[in-house]
């Protein structure tokens, strides 16, 4: 699996193309990096670079990109409406794949002691990377800005940076290198050119100012002072959404006597956080991120037509499907094909004609119970997920509950079904495969023996998965049939693995 990482340095330059493509250029010369948006912005005189690549090629761009900017932007020239203390102002890391958050601290640790020691700026670590919790804030780290770091930085111990020199760079000024999760860069545009209104909002929205957790906000004017702006950045979009933040700028904006004219996004932006407004703004209920086609596309449901590596990596996640069950269900496809296989090595040869007709329908029974186990697979992830959803039900009233106790009784006994119906197939399996070892070619018995281990393990398993869906239904004349039911195929299964086995043991001592 690829190890990404996404960089997304800020650069106190707006205004200047020819500034901004070099810097963009300077990344992209990085091989393995590839640059994916470029944000330009003239009335806060600031740009953005996001890119991604492997861990150690994101850093040697950041680097790269820091360099030049210290080449080619002096902060003693520069006035914009974004706060600002360098040059490249600020370098974050973000895990996309395969790289944790505290890696990319780390990542950012290496950045910052090699900004400091080779460009002489000083580096201050910020959120993740953070060598202290009072430096885990961004806006706490660039408090004074370029102008008054200059006076702090060497008198006052609380303003050492964590790397680089004890000073200010005279034209590059300081810089923040951390490492923080995907956040959503977004702004509110007011009717109204009064920059005192948008300041008040923000003041009303922030979080550090009693406002909405996980949001940052300033008030600006924008287009030469002639619209006024409420600029934010949401660290958790899934904590606080975008239309949550939205809806309390527009109700601020009402007491204000103004309105939101529009929105806009910096940069790029995640796409679960729109998804999750055009949910709240659909009122969708019930609705998957999957049911979204594109998506869907990308990650098709487990099933025969998903690859073996990207099957692994999606049971490796930290999330609840695919799991167990579907697993079973696969190893259970497995031991059937095993059983093909035997079944076409002892066809068509003439010292097995005896068996050729009973091979040939073992091979018709086994290659009919693949597409069901693979479809099992699918249907697994299903009825977890729906047993997922039900538990999202709103229960803010007793009908409310009542109907979400009865969704999530519907769903988990269908749960429950989905693998029982697993170990049936896998029993049947099992039994052919002990027909494989009994009259199979010889030459092959081990795989028969192999599919009946499977068939037991894809048995076994699924069954661990309808016990503990049960133990979460209440007593019920259907609770009762799937118990039964489940000792039943369990019994079945025990003895046909169990003859399976046997026969496998028999053919290798007559072997001997």
């Amino acid at each position: 699996m690829a190890r990404l990482v996404e960089c997304v340095p800020n650069f106190s330059e707006g205004r200047d193309r020819a500034v901004v493509d070099a810097l963009a250029a300077a990344a992209e010369a990085v091989p393995g990096v590839t640059i994916l948006d470029v944000e330009m912005d003239a009335d806060h005189h600031r740009c953005v670079l996001t890119f991604v690549g492997e861990p150690e090629a994101a850093a040697e761009a950041a680097f790269r990109v820091a360099a030049l900017a210290r080449e080619r932007i002096d902060l003693r020239a520069h006035k914009g409406q974004h706060p600002r203390m360098g040059a490249v102002d600020v370098i974050p890391f973000v895990p996309v794949e395969g790289v944790t958050l505290d890696e990319c601290a780390e990542l950012a640790r290496a950045l910052g002691k090699r900004i400091g020691e080779e460009l002489e700026i000083p580096v201050f670590l910020y959120e993740a990377a953070a060598a202290r919790p009072d430096r885990e804030n961004l806006a706490e780290v660039r408090r004074g800005e370029f102008e008054g770091l200059a006076e702090l930085i060497g008198r006052d111990p609380a303003r050492a940076p964590d790397f680089g020199p004890h000073r200010i760079h005279p034209s590059a000024g300081a810089v923040a290198v951390g490492a923080r999760r995907p956040l959503v860069a977004f702004n509110a545009n007011l009717a109204t050119s009064d920059v005192t209104v948008a300041k008040a909002i923000a003041k009303a929205i922030r979080f550090g100012d009693g406002g909405l957790r996980y949001v940052k906000a300033l008030g600006f004017a924008i287009r030469d002072g002639r619209q006024a702006q409420v600029s934010m950045n949401l660290v958790n979009f899934e904590g606080t959404p975008i239309h949550r933040a939205l809806a309390l700028i527009e109700h601020e904006a009402r007491r204000h006597g103004t309105y939101v004219t529009g929105c806009e996004v910096v940069g790029l932006v995640p796409q679960a956080a729109l998804l999750d407004c055009a949910v709240h703004g659909l009122r969708l209920e019930g609705f998957r991120r999957d049911q979204v086609l594109e998506l869907r596309l990308r990650r098709p449901p487990a099933g025969a037509g998903t690859s073996v590596g990207d099957f692994l990596d999606r049971v490796a996640e930290n999330t609840p499907t695919p799991g167990g069950g579907t697993v079973a269900a696969l190893a259970g496809a497995l031991a059937a094909a095993l059983v093909q296989m035997v079944a076409g090595l002892t066809i068509g040869k003439k010292k097995y004609a005896a068996v050729e007709a009973e091979m040939q329908e073992l091979r018709a029974r086994a290659r009919d119970a693949r597409p069901q186990l693979t479809a099992l697979m699918r249907r697994d992830s299903e009825a977890f997920e729906a047993v997922l959803a039900a538990g999202r039900l709103p229960k803010a009233t007793p009908a409310e509950e009542q109907a979400r106790a009865v969704a999530l009784q519907r769903a988990t006994l269908e749960a429950a079904r989905v693998p029982l119906a697993t170990a049936h197939l896998a029993a049947e399996v099992a039994d052919l495969a002990g027909v494989a070892a009994r009259n199979g070619n010889p030459n092959a018995v081990t795989d028969a023996g192999s599919a009946a281990w499977l068939a037991r393990a894809a048995g076994e398993a699924a069954l661990l998965n309808v016990q503990i869906n049960l133990q979460s239904l209440e007593s019920s004349a259907d609770k009762t049939s799937v118990e039964n039911e489940a000792r039943a195929v369990a019994r079945r299964l025990a003895t046909t693995a169990d003859a399976a086995s046997a026969a496998v043991a028999a053919r290798l001592s007559a072997k001997a």
